[in-house]
């Protein structure tokens, strides 16, 4: 990689300087359309987000529960083409300082080409890339493309994961390590479960590359709980169900109550 760190890099620094920890929220690609897509981009950074995970929508997404995976499949009968995904952020990214993080299956990048997908993404303004389904030491090779194409790499941990596979999995993370705080679907929780301090902690001992946390996260007690222990709080199905919950009142409605939303999240941390 370039001598210059990451956006990634750069932003999780600031955040550490500041003893703050960085909110990311997640939105489908092109739900309901990609006229909301290209609205709430901008909007999050304005709420104060830090990072943002931009989810490409798949017909058998790995570890999404419902509300993901009906905006996913909504977005699908758009006939929605990774391209115009590209060009929506393209299209908005000179506004945007923050860092853009696409969440996609392997096989839709397979698809599309490995080397023509890192290259779209990155002259798109994309910084980092996710992709759930490729596990080490399949990811090694994939990861170092992804990473001399200039993007990070960003590889999710669960709570089963063996710790020798934790340190595998580690040393392919450039951008952050995804914690996944509970092992199953996504979807709002009450609460955080009790093994979470322990794991992270875990994490954080055996990489210098900042830890998220996601799944569960929905209240901004709960990014308060997070702070001070891991790096990232992730929010994907809370941020997803309020667009279902607008999504008749059009593009600026729904990026106006996203943003209301994120900084409600914010809210005790900021």
């Amino acid at each position: 990689m370039g001598e210059h760190p990451s956006r990634i890099a750069q932003t999780f620094a600031q955040l550490r300087d500041r003893k703050q920890i960085a909110l990311m929220p997640f939105i489908a690609a092109g739900f309901p359309d990609l006229q909301t897509t290209s609205a709430v981009l901008p909007a999050l950074e304005r709420a104060g987000t830090n990072l943002i995970e931009v989810g490409f929508p798949f017909s058998d997404p790995i570890a999404d529960g419902p509300v993901i995976q009906e905006a996913f499949t909504d977005a699908l009968k758009n006939h929605l083409h990774v391209s115009q995904i590209f060009q929506a952020v393209k299209d908005v990214r000179a506004g945007m300082s923050i860092p853009l993080a696409a969440m996609i299956s392997y096989s839709v990048v397979f698809r599309y080409g490995l080397d023509r997908f890192i290259t779209d993404a990155k002259s798109s303004g994309f910084d980092g890339l996710i992709m759930p389904d490729l596990p080490p030491p399949e990811a090694q090779s994939v990861c170092e493309k992804v990473q001399a194409g200039g993007l990070d790499t960003i590889l999710l941990v669960a709570p089963t994961t063996t710790r020798e596979r934790r340190a595998a999995i580690l040393k392919l993370c450039s951008g952050f390590a995804y914690y996944l705080s509970i092992s199953g679907i996504t979807g709002e929780r009450d609460q955080l479960p009790p093994d979470l301090e322990a794991n992270v902690k875990q994490l954080k001992s055996i990489t210098d590359r900042p830890v998220c946390v996601g799944f569960g996260i929905n209240k901004p007690e709960q990014v308060k709980q997070l702070a001070g222990l891991a790096d990232g709080a992730i929010v994907g199905t809370a941020v997803v169900r309020r667009v279902r919950e607008h999504m008749t009142e059009g593009p600026k409605r729904i990026a106006d109550a996203i943003e209301a939303y994120c900084k409600e999240l914010l809210s005790m941390v900021r």
